[in-house]
């Protein structure tokens, strides 16, 4: 029998993503500043400003002919007009879609043609690179723009976003359309890619419901507990520097923040030391974060320069976080560090601890979120029901992916009959002091590596190392060389026989192979190995798990010779 969330269902509006933020929001007439360069505060802006202008890049779409349905991609750091691109063009019936800022020519390329993209604005320092890829997928120049948040000018010839705006008067004409009925569920909101659970990143279609649903699920979940609650918020400030391409910033910068009225100061990009400085300056009280800023927290010099005591809650996620360093952190800031749990595939979020919980010092992820069903399966698929037995996570709730984008066979492999999504991680379940079923996840099923929070896809890897003419096979996989290290990739090559017998080619000059081809959090950081054959099934499939041991072993090997070597 599939389990239950202790939460009680709740209702789900079946509107636009539009109408949630907006029409049915008390602080949608605010002019006080909400999304805030921390860079430059005096550059913002508030709920009343951003609605006109969402609605001045809407009426723009209509006019530069962008179809409904149509991809409208962001190519840009964060910064205070991404949110306008992404309701203006999800508000508006076309898909918003971002893409990393680190990636290279050949990686943006990818998602613009997989996806179709109608339309690309490109950050300036990323000109270069988005100009490339923009005409490699064919995307017309009349449709790229130069997307600045200061003073806006053209760039190699390409237009400022601005341009493309209708004027205010215009768009107070304009109204959205509301999407009642099961259209908010039919209807693509933005479209963000993955790996899943195998194979190449897929773009996942998320509809303006599973918007909706998962931002109410996660108001509800932040309130359980305590003396607060949607209808009745108080007030906090953020800081944002997750990147906005991704899920897990776009529901708390732009949905929920929106949402509750929270002031969110959104930082460009990540550097330590700045965070340290905007959390004192600015009196952060909360922050959504991943695992390696608490790594830098307990052990960075930085931080003891600054005064961080008004931050009161971390949320960590994107990856696994040990119940020490969870512990560690929470004790030396006097703060509370809570765990949750989602992916791309889930809108963002399935299971978090409630903010109101005491941390019970097991490392636990939390609770399934209203609305949301879970069961766990074996190896063959049937169910696991004991407390505390292994097996894959499955999960259900209005916040799973509609499907993935053009990819019906990928689509159907991940859903069982009964809308189950199989996440490809191995959880366990256990009853807390409440008696309610609490979550942990303890193994990965799947392919995926975690890099820092970002995923990189084996299959990709593998098929950048095929590319080069010395590589007859190759298999990669994540190697981690300390049981809570980071995790890295590895690759098990073949070379070539001329390649054996020349002795042209070593692991490092693969290394920079891949290196010259792919963004840094895809390097075979977890070294090359050169092996006389890759493991496979008869079906030709790559035996993961027999790689998995390998590099495992390999992982002690390794930290045996550094052992032996120092003493």
């Amino acid at each position: 029998m599939p389990i239950k969330s202790p939460h009680p269902d709740i209702p789900i509006p079946k509107c636009n993503i539009l109408s949630y933020i907006f029409a049915s929001n008390r602080h949608a007439a605010s002019t006080t500043p909400l999304w805030i360069d921390a860079s430059n505060p005096s550059h913002s802006l508030s709920l009343a400003q951003m609605l006109l202008l969402v609605k001045r890049f809407a009426v723009g779409l209509d006019k530069l002919n962008i179809p409904t349905g149509a991809a409208v991609m962001v190519f840009s750091p964060n910064h205070i007009y991404v949110p306008m691109v992404y309701l203006g063009a999800a508000g508006s019936k076309r898909a918003f879609t971002g893409a990393n800022p680190i990636y290279t020519v050949n990686e943006v390329t990818y998602q613009m043609k997989v996806l179709g993209a109608a339309m690309v604005l490109i950050h300036p320092i990323l000109m270069e690179t988005g100009l490339k890829a923009a005409r490699e997928a064919g995307i017309p120049e009349e449709r790229t723009f130069v997307f600045s948040d200061g003073v806006g000018e053209a760039v190699q010839g390409v237009r400022d976003w601005r341009e493309m705006l209708a004027s205010e008067d215009e768009a107070r004409d304009w109204q959205w359309d509301e999407l009642g009925g099961d259209a908010a569920e039919d209807t693509i909101a933005c479209i963000n890619f993955s790996s899943g659970t195998t194979g190449l990143p897929k773009g996942v279609c998320i509809s303006h419901r599973n918007l909706i649903a998962n931002a109410s699920q996660a108001i509800v979940c932040k309130f359980s507990g305590t003396d607060r609650s949607e209808q009745n918020p108080g007030s906090e400030t953020w800081l944002a520097f997750l990147p906005l391409y991704h899920a897990y910033s776009q529901l708390w910068t732009i949905n929920i923040a929106a949402r509750l009225g929270y002031k969110v100061y959104i930082q460009q990009k990540f550097i330590f030391e700045e965070f340290l400085q905007f959390v004192e300056k600015y009196k952060v009280d909360a922050v959504q974060a991943v695992p390696p800023l608490l790594i830098m927290l307990t052990k960075r010099p930085e931080v003891k320069k600054y005064d961080i005591s008004s931050l009161k809650h971390i949320l960590v996620g994107a990856a696994p976080t040990s119940r020490e360093l969870q512990a560690e952190v929470s004790r030396k800031f006097n703060l509370k560090v809570g765990q949750g749990y989602g992916m791309t595939e889930t809108t963002c979020l399935a299971i978090i601890a409630p903010y109101g919980d005491e941390d019970d010092g097991t490392g636990t992820i939390g609770l399934l979120a209203p609305n949301t069903d879970a069961k766990l399966v074996d190896d063959e698929g049937k169910e696991v029901n004991g407390e505390g037995q292994r097996g894959e996570l499955c999960v259900r709730g209005p916040q799973m992916l509609m499907r993935y984008w053009q990819n019906e066979a990928a689509t159907n492999e991940s859903m069982d009959t009964d809308k189950f999504f199989h996440t490809g991680d191995v959880a366990i379940w256990k009853k807390d002091g409440q008696g309610r079923q609490t979550w942990w996840i303890v193994d990965r099923k799947k392919e995926l590596i975690k890099v820092k929070g970002l995923q990189v896809a084996p299959a990709e890897l593998e098929a950048v190392l095929l590319e080069c003419p010395d590589v007859a096979d190759a298999a990669v996989v994540g190697i981690r060389y300390e049981e809570d290290g980071e995790e890295w990739p590895r690759a098990y090559v073949v070379l070539q026989d001329e390649a054996k017998n020349g002795g042209r080619v070593g692991e490092r000059e693969i290394q920079q192979f891949v290196s010259s081809r792919v963004s840094k959090h895809k390097w075979l950081e977890g070294g090359v190995k050169l092996i006389d054959e890759v493991p496979k099934l008869p079906s030709g499939k790559i035996m993961r798990k027999v790689m998995k041991d390998m590099a495992k072993q390999d992982a002690i090997d390794m930290k045996s010779r550094k052992v032996k070597a120092k003493l």
